[in-house]
Parts: structure tokens; C-alpha cells; sequence
């Protein structure tokens, strides 16, 4: 519960960063900062994976066993372990950058790609005290630090953006003022003015100068964020350390080797990082071929894929934040707007990702211990919580999918993009409970000792995914919302598969009634009423046609999301689909769980 407030609070910080800087950066811009997610992701990825989680089990089981010296000893090794792995993982970055940036991305994406390299190593380190503490199951120190990392890069990023962005627009002007220019006489082309050092024709250029600095002084707070976040976690550790006293230590046995140790570490987290390889060097071919079919399919047929976004392509070059004659911004202002979709598409699994992280220690004790009731106890909170989070959170996304959208970019630089990114966000909204159970499926498996399936099972999808991607996308009537079909498609394989190979290695029998259908029924009331309710308040308020925030379409939205969540709290309830388990870890959850009891709301 820890770990999950934190998370929520992180996304929320997540949004109030993200909003703001796609509004700033527009489509185009947006598209820059995502550019240097996407080669920084899946290097990160196979860095972190296994090792934070092989320290945690490594720790828990030598506290269990009263073993506090070997319990040092393993955050030690696992410190020099993370430095070394950091230090790769940023000079790897560094020398893929250029390659990345020229042939498959954008060569203005460099500057944001260099910027992030060196959080893979601050993310590294921090992940040695982290992976320390959550072994001795203390999640405060890091729920804290994410959240810092969150404000860091939520006040730098969006202060560099402003930064960066006025210089560039005050350079262009004063090269107005000083030549005598006005923006009419610049649109014939015969003059040009300096931003940056380039000369640029027009505003629309100077823009295209201006955007790829700013998305590189966003991915700079990302950064910087990560190193405040480390620098917190070093001062909490030097004066509170762990806990044991002088005694505890004195009484503990001798540690092993520090290469005995490692090696024990590297062998748990293999599997992991191999299952990390395959998904994320998958995802890297995976973004490299959806934006090369994406820019086949504008080449076999621009007009048909312009056409199919006309309102919002026109919309943009009015207001010149897009090119129309250059195809590859084209291409990414289209790239842009999906990547804007993935925001909501990530949102819940971030949150549910904790569930998973939660029941490797008590799924590991039950399956040890071969107690079969444990096991299903495990499985089915693990499901049931995840359904009773990404159900109403996923329909009500789809069914409130462009109003949303409106409230958050509606007067941003990305607002006319919102017909190309509502139609992405219904279709994830729909999977999204899929999307949240797979990371926990695939830890479950772990916690068994299987995690050969779920590496055998990320390899099948991402196959299947990267040549629906490669069909799909190419079809200039199809084009980036292939990529939305191949998402959908790898994550049924994922989720299917586990499940199955979960259930049949514990054999247990899970209560689908009770995980699956009654958070379903009482998430579809949930959406109903959210879309009826801003539907009728969009009628009966009158329209603000200004610039406020405060208008019809708002008010409708934030009254829908209201009255949604409470006909979905009072549905769960009389369904019955909250059991004591699920309660009793909320703050005085044992006295709700009496008074929920009481009146035979409890499942």
C-alpha cells in the first residue's frame, strides 16, 4: 500500500509535468522527448532487471534467518554490482545515441537522447538501496525517493522547457526588431534570422529550431530528478541505516564471499534480465519499425493517411507548429500524438506493477511451504486487486477518451491532435486490464520458480507483435493504429499464456466470478454513468467559448469521473466484490471491515 500511494502520487506529478510540457513542446516537440525514451527505456530495462528484485529476496530471506552480517554484506556487493552495471548501461546510450538519432529516429532528437544517458546510472545505484530496503520491508525510503524524483524532474523539466523556449522566441524576435523585419515580409523567404545559431525563414522554422533544445531541456530535468532522488536515499541511509543494533550483528554468523554473494545474486536475476532482453530489444525494433512502415505508408500514399487526420494536420500547419511539405515531421507529428496516447496506456500498470513486486516474498513462502490455500489466497488478491483498480480505471478512460483529452490539451500546443489520439486512447483503455496484469502474472511465475515461461512467452508475443506492426502499420488506410492492434495482440499472448501455465504449476482454481465478472459488471455502471453524466451536463451548462478552464466540457468531465467512481463503489460493494483481504490493509481497515461486514457488503 506504500509503494502503490506512492506510485499514485508519482503519476499524478507525472501528469502535471507531462500536461504542461506537451502543451509547450506541441506534437512535434513531444515527439523529440519520446524519441529519447525509446532507446533509453529498453537499455534501462535490462539494466534494472532482476538485480533490484534478486537483492530484495536475497535480503528478506537472511533477515528471516537472523543472518544481519550477510544481509550487509549483499547491499554492499550490490552497490559495486549496480555502479558497474550503470556505467555500462550509460556508456552503451552514449555510443548508441548517434546512430539512433541519424538513421531511425531524428538527428534534432540527439540533444534529449545525450541528456538522459547518465539517469541510467543514477537509477542503477539507487536501485541498490532500494532493492535493500523494500528486503527489509521498509517501502518508505523508496516511495519518498520516487516522489522526489518526480518533483525534480516535474520543476526543472518544465522550467528548462520556459527557459529554453523564451530564449529562442526572444532571439527570434529581437533578429526582427533589429533587421527590420516583420513576420509578413519573413514568409517570403528572402530574409532569414538567427535562433540558435541557424538561420531560419520564418516562425514555423524558427520553432523547428527552438523545439528539439526544449525537449532536450525536459529529458535534462528527468535527469536531474533521478540524481535528487539518489542524493536522498545516500543521506537516509547514512543516518538511519537498517535498523539492527550491535547486538543483531554480534549474534549473526559470518557473510559469504562477496563473489559467493554475486554470483547467487546473478544467477536469480538472469532469468529476469534474458525475459527484459528479449521484451525491450523488441521494443526498440518495435518503435524503429512502426515509424519506418509509418513513413512507407506516407510515401506509398500521402494523401490517403493526410486525409485521414486532415482536421488536425491542417489545424497545425495554420497554427505553424507543423511543416507540411517535410514528410518525416509529418510522420512525427503523427508519431507524436500516439506516443501522447501511451501516457494513459502506461498510467495503471505503473500502479498494479506493485502488486506483483508485493506477492513475490508471500507467493515464494506458500509455494516453499507447498501451502496450497496460501497459494490461491496469493493469486487471487493479486488478480482480484488488479481488476478492482484497472477495470473502472480503464472503461471510464475509454468511455470519457476526447472530453479527457480536451480538459488536459485542449488549450495546449497539442490540441487540435485530439481526434488522432482519442480513437488510440478507447482502444487502450478497453485492454487496460490486461496491460495490468501482466507484469504481476509474470512475477507470480517467478516467485514459483518458472521464470523461463514468462521469458518464453514475451519472446512468442513480441514476434507476433513486431509482424502485425510491420503489416499493419504500412497500410496507408491503417497506419499508426496497426501499432495499436499489435499491442492489443502481445499482451493477450502474455496474459493468456501466464495465467495458464500459473494455475496449471500451482494448481489452484481461482474464483473468476469473483476476481473478473463483479468488477466488470460494476466498472461497465461505472462507465455508463460517467459518459450519461457529462453528456447531460454538456447539455444543460451553457458553452464557454473563451479560454477558460473552467467551462461546460470541464465541469461535465470532472461531475462524470465523480458520479462514475461513486456508482462504482456502491456497485463493488453490493456485489459484493471487496473481500476482508482487501480491506484490512487500508488505514483503520479492520474497523471498516467491521462496519462493511455489518451490513453484509463483504465478500
Amino acid at each position: 500500500m506504500v509503494l502503490m500511494g506512492a506510485i499514485i502520487l508519482v503519476k499524478i506529478i507525472g501528469a502535471l509535468f507531462k500536461m504542461p510540457m506537451t502543451s509547450m513542446l506541441g506534437t512535434v516537440g513531444r515527439g523529440y522527448f519520446q524519441s529519447a525514451y525509446e532507446i533509453y527505456t529498453p537499455v534501462f530495462a535490462v539494466a534494472m532487471a532482476g538485480l533490484p528484485v534478486a537483492v530484495s529476496k536475497m535480503v528478506a530471506e537472511s533477515v528471516a534467518l537472523g543472518q544481519y552480517r550477510q544481509a550487509r554484506s549483499i547491499f554492499t556487493v550490490s552497490q559495486k554490482i549496480f555502479i558497474i552495471v550503470g556505467v555500462s548501461g550509460t556508456l552503451l546510450l552514449l555510443i548508441a545515441a548517434f546512430p539512433y538519432a541519424f538513421f531511425v529516429a531524428n538527428k534534432k532528437s540527439l540533444g534529449a537522447i545525450l541528456c538522459v544517458a547518465p539517469s541510467i546510472f543514477l537509477c542503477c545505484y539507487m536501485s541498490a538501496y532500494r532493492g535493500y530496503y523494500e528486503g527489509l520491508r521498509n517501502m518508505v525510503p523508496t516511495a519518498i525517493s520516487q516522489v522526489i524524483e518526480a518533483l525534480g524532474k516535474l520543476v526543472i523539466g518544465l522550467a528548462l522547457i520556459k527557459i529554453i523556449m523564451n530564449r529562442g522566441s526572444a532571439q527570434y524576435l529581437s533578429g526582427l526588431s533589429a533587421n527590420g523585419l516583420t513576420e509578413d515580409m519573413m514568409s517570403g523567404g528572402a530574409y532569414t534570422v538567427n535562433v540558435f545559431g541557424q538561420a531560419v525563414h520564418n516562425s514555423a522554422e524558427a520553432n523547428s529550431v527552438i523545439v528539439p533544445y526544449a525537449a532536450a531541456g525536459a529529458v535534462l530535468g528527468v535527469t536531474l530528478g533521478s540524481l535528487l532522488s539518489l542524493l536522498f536515499l545516500m543521506v537516509f541511509y547514512r543516518f538511519r541505516k537498517d535498523g539492527f543494533t550491535g547486538a543483531m550483528v554480534a549474534s549473526s554468523p559470518a557473510p559469504q564471499s562477496g563473489s559467493v554473494i554475486a554470483k547467487q545474486m546473478i544467477k536469480i536475476a538472469i532469468p529476469m534480465v534474458v525475459s527484459a532482453l528479449i521484451l525491450n530489444v523488441t521494443n526498440l525494433i518495435d518503435v524503429t519499425t512502426i515509424q519506418a512502415r509509418l513513413t512507407s505508408a506516407l510515401t506509398k500514399d500521402f494523401t490517403t493517411v493526410v486525409d485521414m487526420y486532415s482536421a488536425s494536420i491542417n489545424k497545425a500547419v495554420e497554427l505553424k507548429r507543423l511543416n507540411f511539405s517535410d514528410h518525416a515531421e509529418v510522420m512525427k507529428y503523427i508519431w507524436g500524438a500516439y506516443g501522447t496516447a501511451l501516457d494513459f496506456r502506461t498510467l495503471i500498470p505503473t500502479i498494479t506493477i506493485q502488486l506483483g513486486v508485493s506477492a513475490i516474498p508471500a507467493l515464494a513462502t506458500a509455494w516453499a511451504l507447498k501451502n496450497r490455500d496460501d497459494m490461491r489466497k496469493t493469486i487471487e488478491t493479486v488478480l482480484r486487486v488488479g481488476m478492482l483498480i484497472a477495470l473502472p480505471a480503464g472503461l471510464g478512460i475509454a468511455a470519457l477518451a476526447a472530453p479527457i483529452l480536451t480538459v488536459i490539451y485542449g488549450r495546449g500546443n497539442s490540441s487540435e491532435a485530439i481526434p488522432i489520439i482519442a480513437p488510440i486512447l478507447i482502444v487502450n483503455g478497453i485492454f487496460t486490464p490486461l496491460m495490468a496484469v501482466s507484469t504481476p502474472t509474470t512475477n507470480m511465475l517467478q516467485a514459483v520458480g518458472r521464470a523461463d515461461i514468462p521469458m518464453k512467452t514475451v519472446a512468442a508475443a513480441a514476434i507476433c507483435k513486431i509482424l502485425c506492426n510491420f503489416i499493419l502499420v504500412g497500410i496507408p488506410k491503417i497506419n499508426i493504429y496497426g501499432a495499436v492492434a499489435g499491442t492489443i495482440l502481445f499482451y493477450v499472448i502474455i496474459v493468456g499464456v501466464n495465467l495458464f501455465f500459473l494455475l496449471r504449476i500451482s494448481k489452484v482454481r481461482v474464483n473468476w466470478f469473483g476476481v473478473f465478472v463483479k468488477p466488470c459488471i460494476a466498472a461497465l455502471l461505472c462507465a455508463v454513468t460517467a459518459f450519461a453524466a457529462r453528456g447531460v451536463i454538456v447539455r444543460l451548462v451553457p458553452a464557454d467559448t473563451s479560454a477558460s478552464i473552467i467551462n461546460s466540457d470541464t465541469i461535465g468531465t470532472l461531475i462524470g469521473i465523480a458520479l462514475g467512481a461513486l456508482v462504482y463503489l456502491a456497485s463493488i460493494l453490493l456485489l459484493r466484490g471487496i473481500v476482508k483481504d482487501d480491506v484490512v490493509v487500508l488505514p483503520k481497515g479492520e474497523k471498516i471491515a467491521r462496519i462493511l461486514a455489518k451490513y453484509g457488503l463483504l465478500g
